[in-house]
């Protein structure tokens, strides 16, 4: 299948704006060079670090120039191989997660890294295999790495605490973290409460409560490990409700919860903070869609907007609320 020479895509060309900086152009369709493939875009999830791209929070570094079509999280069907590919062939249905640098998920057509796309099976919608890159790596890796947990269960117990729970990085938590031996206490708003105790949380908390601020377990438990998907939570709230070694394991540090990981480090305190930097690999990208194949991880979908409406999206991404995962799919 021969790709035309221009496409539709979506980018901004200053930092800031907003969902009201995004402009829709006609560009021309790129070409995979060595080790690349060139997908047909079938759907793209967003994720906060996209827009805060744009708001310009790791500048100079991203974007490496404008304009720039943002967006990593992608699903589609392979329409040519570049040199050196041995693993895909036209006609291939995959999961990839684009190179953050070159962006290019809010298009028609995309350039993905070899080494950073799996194969899916029929059995996973585009929309869902879109999803599985920076939110279900994000949590599969704060889980195993950082707080040790096991998904065969081979482990020690863990009592857990998972903050914005029903968002997009915080509902595949839950559900891997019972894939292991952990006790999951879990907070998130409480229009979704019911949701996150069905996604296998064993407690589960408003937020917005005196119980739920206080991030206290209703059975007593302190915590040996959290993983922190909410912002805004100072330490002195997760201090006493952590066991002796208990770690507050941070997705999206600021400067202060970076402040407080090297204080704690420097104090040799027995309790600490992590940020967690995401070091995406495709063997645990291809777990993830065996474990979606399989029924054990289900991805939510908050809403889903076409390429043409992708700044309705992209408002709702930067508003914060939503439940799981939004998505922008191929017309």
């Amino acid at each position: 299948m021969a790709s035309p020479r221009v496409m539709h895509a979506v980018q901004y060309d200053h930092y800031g704006g907003g969902a009201s900086a995004l402009k829709h152009v006609e560009v021309s369709v790129p070409s995979p060079k060595k080790d690349e493939i060139l997908l047909k875009l079938e759907a793209s999830s967003l994720n906060p670090i996209d827009w805060k791209i744009q708001e310009g929070v790791i500048r100079p570094f991203l974007p490496p120039k404008f304009p720039f079509v943002p967006v990593s999280d992608v699903a589609g069907e392979v329409v040519e191989v570049g040199p050196g590919v041995q693993n895909f062939k036209v006609g291939d249905k995959v999961v990839s997660m684009l190179n953050t640098f070159r962006g290019g998920g809010l298009a028609e057509y995309a350039v993905a890294m070899s080494r950073l796309t799996v194969k899916r099976s029929p059995e996973i919608p585009a929309e869902e295999g879109a999803c599985l890159n920076i939110a279900a790596l994000t949590a599969l890796q704060a889980l195993t790495q950082a707080a040790g947990v096991k998904l065969d269960q081979s482990g020690p117990s863990t009592n857990l605490l998972i903050t914005a729970a029903s968002g997009g990085v915080g509902h595949y938590a839950v559900q891997l973290a019972k894939l292991g031996n952990a006790h999951v206490t879990a907070t998130c708003g409480s229009r979704n409460l019911d949701l996150v105790k069905r996604l296998g949380a064993d407690e589960v908390l408003d937020y917005k409560t005196p119980e739920g601020a206080a991030l206290k377990s209703p059975s007593g438990k302190k915590y040996d490990a959290v993983i922190h998907c909410a912002t805004g939570i100072p330490w002195s709230t997760f201090e006493p409700n952590l066991s002796e070694k208990g770690k507050v394991i941070d997705i999206t540090p600021g400067a202060t919860a970076l402040m407080t990981s090297v204080i704690k480090k420097l104090t040799f305190s027995k309790k600490s903070l992590v940020p967690l930097l995401l070091f995406p690999k495709a063997e645990n990208l291809q777990l993830l869609v065996n474990l979606t194949k399989e029924g054990k991880l289900k991805t939510i979908i908050d809403s889903k907007f076409p390429l043409s409406k992708a700044e309705e999206a992209w408002a709702k991404i930067m508003d914060g609320h939503a439940t799981g995962k939004i998505i922008v799919t191929s017309e």
